[in-house]
């Protein structure tokens, strides 16, 4: 698989990367999944290519992070890890004693001693200044404890905060072919030399192409339960959104892929992008998806899906 570097100074990694959100338990997509399942998953993306996986304290409360430990056993030096620490109350907090609290609590759990990416989940609300959290951050690399620091669905302002103090070695934001308000802030990090890692690049499922607007969800499914505001699928832009994959559909089909490889590709070929994040308990859908980092998209269909994607669907 193509290998990308993270930002000015980052490690090269695989341009599709594994996300165990699901792992664990406790996630939003309704029923979990099998722990066994989940590391098969987890060691199927290996086998395909994929050289890091993303995870963090919040997911299934540190279970996440003790599969991942489960699945990269005898293979550490062949893998990435990336993990977060999220402010309180969800999280261990941001305070500085906090933010190395929750950097050995991770290490512990995911049996090793040192994260190669280490990340602000997303920005505190409680009034704990960035630059103390920023600070704490620097000060793990320093340390040893982590190799590079980053960030998570922060905007620019609080980037140039922390960038007065170390450098933001990346970014990590929600960015696909339906959530395309980041554009400008990843271009400005590629720009800055900050690497981006796009989290939900399919989406959650609608650029598959396997959900319809007869699609019911299980319980608990945070996808079900959104029926107002801006979520993806919400009422009436659920409907916008599948009209868009529906004329990506044929683009896909002329090329020989599947709609998520071209989401994928589409994804990581956007400047600033290093890197996308596409999670699966699906063994067979994480072999498609890390087949997407061999797939090079021509200048032409980057510009006929730029078309598809700027027009307005019918409601």
């Amino acid at each position: 698989m193509r290998r990308n570097r993270l930002g000015s100074s980052g490690p090269e990694l695989s341009a599709i990367g594994f996300g165990a959100w699901e792992a664990g338990g406790g996630s939003e997509w309704g029923r979990s999944p099998p722990e066994e399942q989940v590391v098969e998953a987890i060691l199927t993306g290996f086998e395909s290519g994929i050289d890091w996986i993303d995870t963090a304290e919040v997911y299934g409360r540190g279970r996440s992070e003790e599969l991942v430990a489960r699945a990269i056993a005898g293979r550490r030096d062949q893998v990435m890890i990336a993990t977060k620490v999220a402010p309180l109350p969800e999280g261990s907090g941001f305070e500085a004693a906090q933010v190395r609290s929750a950097c050995e609590g991770s290490l512990r759990r995911l049996g090793t001693d040192h994260v190669d990416l280490y990340q602000l989940h997303w920005p505190d609300e409680r009034g704990v200044p960035v630059e103390e959290t920023w600070d704490a951050m620097a000060a793990l690399v320093d340390d040893g404890l982590v190799r590079s620091v980053g960030v998570s669905n922060f905007d620019r302002p609080l980037i140039e905060r922390c960038e007065a103090i170390r450098h933001v070695d990346s970014l990590q934001q929600e960015f696909s072919m339906l959530r395309l308000e980041d554009r400008d802030l990843i271009g400005w990090c590629g720009e800055q030399g900050t690497g981006v890692l796009s989290y939900g690049p399919l989406a959650y499922g609608l650029l598959t192409g396997a959900i319809t607007s007869e699609t019911r969800f299980d319980e608990g499914d945070f996808r079900g339960g959104e029926e107002e505001g801006g979520s993806l699928f919400a009422r009436g832009n659920r409907e916008r959104n599948l009209a868009h994959v529906e004329a990506l559909r044929p683009i896909a089909q002329g090329l020989g892929i599947t709609l998520a490889q071209l989401a994928l590709a589409w994804n990581v070929a956007q400047p600033g992008v290093t890197a996308a994040i596409a999670g699966s308990r699906n063994p067979d859908h994480v072999r498609s998806n890390a087949a997407a980092g061999d797939i090079v998209l021509d200048e032409s269909t980057l510009v006929e899906l730029d078309a598809v994607l700027s027009r307005t669907a019918p409601g």
